[in-house]
């Protein structure tokens, strides 16, 4: 979000709880974000699960995480269960859409969100709050694929490079997640971000 934007927003929710997500983030930490979703489609997918970890430094607060179940949205069906494994009765106890992302918000604020491929899950949390806020999220975002693909151009440039999650934990020697669980996701984007920013990485040979 740009600084007119950040402006103007200041401007609007003046004097309302909202306001101070808008000012430039001054603190030393970032959050971790994983979404599960309905369909692959960012314009279109509704919310299932959302989880989020806390990180600072080079530690990774999973003490301090969430995780939100949604109750279950109209487009959840047998083609989006296969993925994620969340059925309509895992759901029947789940939260309301704006009482999910109220919360959500009270724990990112205004920190940088750090994923795996996290412009997917900003543009579909965008959605649901510019519908239910009146905003979208003013976070800046850190996709730790590209953080890993940054490094290793450095070591070999124009080398092919395997991106998926499951490739970049087993060359950090980070554990192998088992994937379409939200918190876990987000565990293993904090890690990989941990490792990324803080450590060394294996040596990787060209293919």
């Amino acid at each position: 979000m740009n600084m007119l934007s950040r402006w103007w927003y200041q401007h609007k929710f003046k004097d309302t709880p909202h306001q101070a997500l808008f000012q430039r983030y001054q603190g030393d930490e970032l959050v971790s974000l994983d979404c599960e979703t309905t369909s692959l489609d960012p314009h279109s997918a509704e919310l299932v699960t959302i989880a989020a970890t806390r990180i600072k430094a080079n530690r990774i607060m999973t003490s301090q995480s969430i995780h939100l179940t949604l109750r279950a949205p109209g487009s959840l069906d047998a083609d989006s269960v296969t993925v994620h494994r969340i059925r309509h009765q895992d759901l029947q106890e789940g939260m309301e859409e704006r009482e999910a992302l109220r919360q959500l918000l009270d724990f990112i604020g205004n920190r940088p969100l750090v994923g795996y491929h996290i412009r997917y899950d900003k543009t579909i949390l965008d959605r649901y709050y510019r519908r239910l806020f009146d905003f979208t999220l003013p976070n800046k975002v850190v996709e730790v694929s590209h953080l890993y693909h940054e490094r290793l151009e450095r070591l070999l440039p124009n080398a092919y490079y395997d991106l998926s999650l499951e490739a970049i934990s087993r060359h950090l020697d980070l554990p192998v997640p088992e994937r379409h669980d939200a918190l876990q996701d987000a565990i293993t984007a904090a890690l990989i971000y941990v490792r990324l920013k803080h450590g060394d990485i294996p040596t990787l040979r060209s293919a």
